[in-house]
């Protein structure tokens, strides 16, 4: 869908930075002219807010935020992979591959496994109380041979209700053995 673009009014003058003088408004040039501003929000088809936005701190570091992945993040950051950065997300990878939560979690976390010697739920909760869910596992058995058909994994936020995403695995086996997975990502 095409969108209305526009060229921003300028006044240009040597004693604040240009190279020409402008008697009056005129349109910027977007091959030439540069903006000059504290940062930019960027809006979608119906919002009216500062939910996204690009900025400069105090330390001249230009930063980056928006309300899904939070912030403001300095590019810096960004660019390095900060891995104290990338813990904050609550990424679903830092379950799967290790079962549980690992480093940049809080300690204390509780696992909690349901289903008996094929296990059909397990759970693991911000604490033994109970109360926030970190991670749900539900694993779906097939019947002769006894093999895991589906395995979905949900990661949740830190409100331990609302679900940050979900990884469905369908398992294909021949016998015992395992021969394919589909990972669907929703």
């Amino acid at each position: 869908m095409a969108k209305d673009r526009v060229q921003p009014l300028k006044l240009e003058d040597p004693s604040t930075g240009g190279v020409e003088t402008d008697w009056g408004p005129t349109s910027a040039d977007p091959n030439e002219d540069y903006l000059d501003a504290h940062g930019l929000t960027i809006q979608s088809d119906i919002s009216d807010d500062e939910d996204v936005f690009v900025g400069r701190d105090v330390d001249d570091s230009m930063i980056f935020a928006d309300k899904v992945a939070g912030g403001p993040y300095t590019l810096t950051e960004l660019l390095a992979g900060d891995e104290t950065l990338h813990k904050k997300f609550r990424h679903l990878i830092h379950f799967i591959e290790s079962g549980g939560p690992g480093d940049g979690f809080a300690s204390g976390a509780f696992r909690e496994i349901t289903g008996g010697v094929f296990p059909t739920s397990i759970i693991w909760w911000e604490s033994s109380a109970k109360l926030k869910k970190l991670l749900e596992r539900t694993i779906t058995w097939g019947t002769s041979p006894k093999v895991p058909t589906q395995d979905q994994f949900k990661i949740y936020d830190t409100d331990g209700v609302t679900v940050l995403a979900t990884a469905t695995d369908t398992i294909s086996h021949s016998g015992p053995f395992e021969t394919s997975r589909v990972r669907v990502f929703s």
